[in-house]
């Protein structure tokens, strides 16, 4: 690997060489053991697909990955996405081209897979208490940057015996959370205390704050924005209680907070702490973490996205799922061949949109449908029998909610060439592979 790259360009374009088989479920039967390359050199098409099926619209993902990227650099920001929501380098490669800093993960595996694939700057959205993780984060070269977040004095505890007559030293943020949410210390003052027991160990350095405001909010109405805001102000004051103590061990410093739901807001409470002066104390970046933008949906993060919100620009959902009615016994009532182990339905079940007797094909919009039900393999879809119909066979496309349980379930996902409306969009060619790696 290129030292100036922040991914490995050649583990990244390896991928073409990986043969596709029956392992890879998007992958359909006439095309085992091609390679990636050789599937892509083919020229197939959604028609050469099979159901279930979820693909994604190159499109879409360029548009997001540009919006966010631009949006960014406007604000002064940086971006750290969140590599969970996809776990596929190659979407992480288009990101890092961008300008992001770095790719954030949630654990230790998935640290991994980053460091796997050559990536230098990562941050870990979690504290380390795997003496096994411990020891792997203070082995790695040099060159490689990893952030991670401490929200108990029982960490610090845990990670100065683990590198006890070590002369490791580990970058860490302490994690400001809220009754209520997820993890992080409990106030401010608490918050402190962790922040004092950090800059007191020889193997840790305190390199800045961080936080989740996702998990106290699940709207965007006055309620949620204000729980939103108000600990994001917490952020900024503990921020500057540690700076008048001298608790950072560094002349770098981050702040870092913002999914993919609220990072608006975290700019716009937190930017003020923005600082280069290196005459007035320590550099100070604003990064924010949001990872399912460059998929977005048709679902949960199409109501809440700050772009949606705003009225300017939306993102644009970039997946989609495929289902064949595979029994049509009542009126009204239609069973597709897609189900839990196929699409996301933890923040909103999938949405009808389009239907047509072959994929492939032009499609009609799908009105008044709306899936009701999901099992293992199948979904329960309802429908006016008095002015649709809908026959065995019949292929729908699906609107889905929340990317980062849609790529979980898929190894390879297919990338179709921009598209026109479903409505009268021909056959689309299969323009890349995503694989991904839970």
């Amino acid at each position: 690997m290129n030292t100036s790259e922040a991914i490995s360009a050649s583990a990244v374009s390896g991928l073409a060489e990986r043969r596709l088989d029956w392992r890879h479920k998007a992958v359909p039967a006439s095309a085992n053991g091609t390679t990636h390359a050789d599937f892509l050199a083919a020229k197939h098409t959604l028609a050469d697909l099979q159901t279930p099926l979820l693909t994604l619209d190159a499109g879409a993902l360029r548009a997001n990955a540009d919006r966010l990227a631009h949006w960014c650099a406007e604000h002064g920001v940086l971006l750290a996405p969140h590599g969970k929501t996809t776990m596929s380098p190659q979407l992480w490669t288009e990101q890092l081209n961008r300008g992001a800093w770095g790719i954030t993960l949630a654990n230790f595996a998935q640290l991994r897979v980053a460091r796997e694939f050559g990536v230098r700057n990562l941050q870990l959205a979690n504290s380390l208490t795997d003496p096994h993780a411990i020891q792997w984060v203070a082995s790695q070269p040099a060159d490689t940057t990893i952030l991670s977040w401490i929200d108990s004095p029982g960490t610090v505890d845990v990670i100065n015996r683990t590198l006890a007559g070590s002369d490791a030293v580990l970058d860490v943020l302490v994690e400001l959370g809220a009754h209520g949410g997820r993890t992080g210390a409990r106030s401010v003052e608490a918050a402190v205390e962790i922040a004092r027991a950090i800059s007191a160990s020889p193997n840790l350095r305190l390199v800045g704050v961080s936080g989740y405001e996702g998990s106290l909010a699940h709207t965007a109405d006055d309620a949620g924005l204000a729980a939103v805001r108000g600990y994001l102000a917490r952020i900024g004051l503990l921020h500057e209680q540690l700076l008048a103590e001298g608790l950072y061990g560094t002349d770098s410093v981050f702040l870092t907070a913002g999914g993919s739901a609220y990072f608006g807001d975290v700019v716009t409470v937190l930017s003020p702490y923005i600082r280069a002066d290196p005459e007035d104390g320590p550099n100070v970046d604003l990064m924010i973490r949001s990872g399912a933008y460059i998929i977005h949906d048709d679902g949960f993060y199409r109501g809440i996205s700050p772009f949606s919100r705003e009225g300017n620009r939306p993102f644009t959902a970039g997946m989609h799922g495929w289902a064949r009615v595979v029994s049509q016994t009542e009126p009204g009532l239609a069973i597709l061949d897609a189900g839990k182990r196929d699409l996301p339905f933890d923040e909103g079940l999938p949405e009808p949109q389009f239907i047509g007797p072959v994929l492939g094909e032009a499609m009609q919009p799908l009105l008044g449908a709306q899936i009701t039900s999901v099992n293992d393999q199948h979904s329960f879809m309802s429908y006016d029998a008095n002015t649709t119909t809908v026959n065995p066979g019949d292929v729908v496309r699906l609107g889905l909610s929340h990317p980062c349980t849609a790529f979980d379930k898929w190894t390879v996902i297919p990338v179709l060439a921009d598209s026109a409306s479903a409505e009268s969009a021909g056959d689309q060619t299969v323009v890349d592979l995503i694989h991904t790696f839970f």
